[in-house]
């Protein structure tokens, strides 16, 4: 196991090792009902448990031999499964250092000869590695990208005659023009310390650097991060963290620090500003108030060369089987369902996600349409935000930077936190 490999798993509990070498040890599996076999499928995106829901049940209808049972509890029961030996036989999770865990210990079985593992994108593989793997495995399938960038209001650009910018001193011209018209730049919500983190955090360093080679070379560094090491966070992201505040200290909504993501969602839908930093998932909250506002999305232009245009993905849901499922095959069916063409593509189509695979013949919804190309030429980062273990508490440290903490410092407090982390490790 490399070092950034064996970094990406920080925090991981004995107990839990213990649990996944013991394999089967813990209450057997095997159900069956009406002569059907049972298999257990653990689906965590609660915002689309109504689709998977009628999913599920179109495949129970649809053959006699498996009967799915759809399990929403979430991921500390599922983690909880692992350790007691009876996980369930198949999910679709949000892939995160979370999943890492048991990807790393060979929890997870290899579905590198399934059908719907030679439809999956080869350019996607360093997303689903920068985690880690486990030998030759392919541990996990991606199912949906969610991709995310600046949302914008279509009708206050036309009303101001601003176009689309594509570098840095056009979305400043863009601030400034929107400004002197009375119009907020973006609104801004920083009440959630999470969405500092996901979007003006991870939007101004993503647009600038490469982010999975900074953190590869920062595992690399382990416990010797600091002002001598070859990369850290005081060196390498104090561009971005000095772009992020320009665009904080002059360009936001006055009451920004009291804002949280309703908050946000309500008054983007009422027109209060031109730019909202946030992911396709508030363009449901959105339309509840304005189902008619036109709105679209664009790169966070950070340079001055729109080459490094690029959006922030994550994968939203990926699949997996456990090894110590007792179902496995029952489970790989049901799997190479879940990826039929227009199963897949339905679901990302309702979600506002991105498909994976190479066959992809979904019509962009207009308000993410202005992601596709990139997307599609794999001009896409990976937020730093999501990258930091989950004890080091970067969400805290980009909400103080806002507040208007001293940028040098909290990125040197950063670098020691993740100093300690490794050599803790």
């Amino acid at each position: 196991m490399t070092r950034r490999k064996h970094f990406a798993v920080m925090g991981t509990g004995l107990a839990l090792i213990a649990g996944l070498l013991s394999g089967c040890s813990g209450a057997s599996s095997h159900e069956h009902e009406s002569g059907r076999e049972t298999i257990r499928f653990t689906f965590s995106k609660r915002e689309a448990i109504g689709f998977m829901t009628k999913l599920v049940a179109d495949y129970n209808a649809s053959q006699g031999g498996t009967k799915v049972v759809l399990d929403t509890s979430g991921v500390d029961v599922v983690s909880a499964s692992f350790v007691r030996g009876n996980p369930p036989d198949i999910a679709l999770a949000n892939y995160n250092m979370e999943t890492s865990r048991f990807v790393q210990r060979g929890a997870l079985s290899d579905l590198s000869g399934t059908d719907a593992a030679s439809r999956i994108r080869g350019d996607l593989k360093p997303l689903m590695e920068q985690y880690g793997s486990y030998q030759d495995r392919t541990s996990a399938l991606p199912y949906s990208v969610m991709a995310s960038s600046v949302i914008y209001n279509k009708e206050i650009f036309a009303a101001n005659n601003i176009k689309v910018p594509t570098t840095w001193s056009e979305l400043i011209a863009a601030c400034e023009k929107l400004k002197a018209a009375g119009v907020t730049p973006f609104y801004a919500t920083w009440k959630d310390d999470w969405t500092i983190a996901q979007g003006w955090f991870d939007y101004s360093a993503g647009g600038q650097m490469d982010t999975l080679d900074f953190f590869d070379k920062l595992a690399d560094e382990g416990a010797d991060v600091g002002p001598g090491s070859s990369v850290s966070f005081q060196k390498d992201f104090g561009q971005p963290v000095e772009k992020m505040l320009t665009l904080a200290k002059n360009y936001v909504n006055k009451d920004a620090a009291s804002r949280a993501y309703g908050d946000g969602n309500l008054a983007f839908s009422q027109g209060k500003a031109a730019m909202y930093l946030q992911g396709p998932w508030a363009f449901s909250e959105i339309a509840k108030t304005a189902p008619d506002l036109e709105l679209g999305t664009f790169p966070l232009p950070m340079t001055e060369d729109p080459r490094d245009l690029r959006v922030r993905v994550n994968v939203d849901l990926a699949a997996w089987i456990p090894e110590a499922s007792k179902h496995k095959e029952a489970a790989r069916d049901f799997l190479e369902y879940l990826y039929r063409p227009e199963i897949i593509e339905a679901y990302n189509k309702s979600q506002l996600g991105f498909s994976p695979t190479k066959d992809s013949a979904v019509v962009p919804d207009p308000r993410i349409e202005g992601m596709v190309q990139y997307y599609d030429a794999a001009q896409v980062y990976q937020g730093p935000s999501v990258l930091v273990p989950r004890t080091i508490p970067i969400m805290n440290y980009t909400q103080a930077l806002v507040f208007g903490a001293n940028p040098a410092s909290t990125l040197s407090t950063l670098d020691a936190d993740w100093a300690r982390l490794a050599f803790r490790q």
